[in-house]
């Protein structure tokens, strides 16, 4: 069926403008591109500057610390290693006088024992005296000793005498026999350390008995 020719195209009317929807097949107006990718490029090399900025302020900063931390480390470890030597020797010390001092304990008790091993001997002390400690070319202390008999008859004496340093401690210590010292009379008699001493060196009656 033939379509009817519209009238108002016939008599030459104009027609009325229509609101359409847009033709999809149109071609799209584009916005240029390399303006925007010219600022999105300067955004990114500013961004990288800044960023390379902050990279080496941190790298500068991390460099520093990890000098710092050596530095650190290589002081910690050089005070530990005084610590150790000074421990070390501050033991072999400790060691070297708990020797010395436990062979002193034993060179009194021997000597104390020999004076109480006498069987109604007499408090004698007052009759001892004793000279100049001297150290011999052996390295052993050696003091002079001499007995007046203050008894009424001849006696026999057993005398301890203790070697010790400028504080008073006991270095070393023997027990001198003296045989037969006449109501009256001295006698001399030589007190002797057992083991090498030095340094300061006294000597001093600790006890002595008459018989």
């Amino acid at each position: 069926m033939d379509r009817q020719p519209d009238r108002q195209s016939l008599t030459g009317a104009t027609r009325p403008t229509r609101t359409t929807v847009a033709d999809v097949t149109a071609p799209v107006v584009r916005r240029p591109r390399r303006a925007v990718a010219g600022v999105l490029a300067a955004a990114v090399l500013g961004g990288a500057a800044l960023a390379g900025c902050s990279s080496d302020g941190k790298a500068s900063s991390a460099v520093s610390s990890v000098a710092g931390a050596v530095e650190s480390g290589l002081s910690a470890a050089a005070s530990a290693a005084a610590s150790a030597a000074a421990s070390a020797a501050s033991s072999v010390a400790s060691g070297l006088s708990t020797a010395a001092a436990s062979a002193a304990a034993s060179a009194e008790a021997a000597a104390s024992s020999a004076i109480a091993s006498i069987k109604g001997g007499l408090d004698a002390k007052s009759d001892v005296t004793t000279g100049a400690v001297t150290i011999g070319s052996d390295g052993k202390a050696s003091v002079p000793l001499t007995v007046k008999n203050s008894g009424q008859q001849s006696n026999r004496y057993v005398i301890q005498v203790n070697f010790t340093d400028g504080s008073g401690n006991v270095l070393d210590a023997t027990a001198v026999t003296v045989p037969d010292v006449a109501a009256g009379q001295s006698a001399q008699a030589t007190a002797t350390s057992n083991r090498d001493l030095t340094g300061t060196v006294k000597a001093q009656v600790a006890n002595a008995v008459r018989y």
